[in-house]
């Protein structure tokens, strides 16, 4: 299992960023969803955590196409979770009134993260995929007109009102012998982009979604929802597709192609199960293909990569 806690610092406060990360949230899935990949929303409601109180409770479909086409059905079930727990607070990612060890516990409230296992993120400079870049998400060229914020220059962070910082402490575990060491380092790459750009995008659109409420923004929410969720389905049809089903707490895979299976709801964190829908039947193809870029033949198993 690998560990990691990144902190993401922005030009906000905590209650801005609520309503601008629900706005990203949706208008980016609906915009990455699309040839057989994307997002489905299956739930998304009010809920009381025992522990922690009022929040929302998501569950979701992640469809996958991209990494393989495969003729095939998987030929090994790995165990594999992702866990993410996330604070926000309105400071810097630091506080020069208490230990890195008394703010690490006020933050998760247990165990601090081990130093070096703490990554600073930094939306103005910290490089994204090429094929995420666009010029009016650069935060060095961004200038809000409703908040006259921006643009962000070098050591923005130091001075910057208001700021906020967001913690991710993610943790993924992939337990098979001889790949789990280079699959959780290629997991957390992965994230990493994903916070990133997620981040970038929610500071960048801020005239899109300043000022509104949270109604306003649930309702925006839903009508995204709808369009994302006809997206996806639309194309699905002749499209070989991994699903995965996610809950805030927890990530599974379901085994079962039957729709029924993929409503179940797993709060724990325990093996996953991998499955692959197929257009037509073949050989086995090894899980490992899921993770390996471009994908190798294993064995006896064949895929063929669509950028081919």
């Amino acid at each position: 299992m690998l560990m990691k806690e990144y902190r993401i610092c922005m030009p906000l406060t905590v209650d801005e960023y609520r309503i601008g990360q629900l706005y990203m949230i949706s208008k980016h899935s609906c915009e990455q969803s699309g040839g057989g990949e994307g997002v489905e929303v299956v739930r998304n409601e009010s809920d009381i955590h025992p522990q922690y109180g009022p929040g929302q409770l998501t569950e979701k479909r992640i469809y996958l196409s991209s990494f393989t086409s495969c003729r095939s059905k998987v030929s090994f079930l790995p165990k594999f979770s992702i866990r993410i727990e996330t604070r926000f607070e309105n400071n810097n990612g630091d506080n020069g009134n208490v230990s890195m060890m008394e703010r690490e516990r006020e933050v998760f409230g247990d165990t601090p993260t081990p130093a070096e296992n703490v990554s600073f993120l930094d939306i103005l400079s910290d490089p994204i995929p090429e094929k995420h870049y666009k010029e009016t998400e650069d935060l060095s060229r961004w200038q809000s007109s409703k908040t006259g914020r921006g643009p962000l220059e070098k050591g923005w962070r130091d001075d910057h009102k208001p700021i906020m910082c967001s913690y991710k402490r993610v943790q993924c575990s992939f337990e098979v012998y001889g790949f789990q060491t280079r699959t959780e380092d290629f997991i957390h790459k992965v994230i990493r982009d994903i916070l990133l750009v997620g981040h970038r995008q929610a500071v960048a659109w801020i005239d899109e979604w300043h000022g509104l409420s949270l109604e306003e923004v649930r309702k925006y929410e839903q009508a995204m929802q709808e369009k994302t969720n006809s997206k996806v389905k639309s194309s699905q049809n002749n499209t070989a597709t991994v699903v995965l089903t996610t809950t805030s707490r927890a990530l599974r895979l379901f085994p079962s192609p039957r729709p029924a299976a993929y409503r179940q709801m797993h709060k724990e964190f325990n093996r996953v199960d991998l499955m692959r829908e197929q257009r037509r039947t073949g050989e086995a193809v090894n899980a490992m293909d899921l993770f390996s870029s471009p994908p190798q033949p294993i064995g006896q198993t064949r895929c063929i990569d669509r950028g081919q």
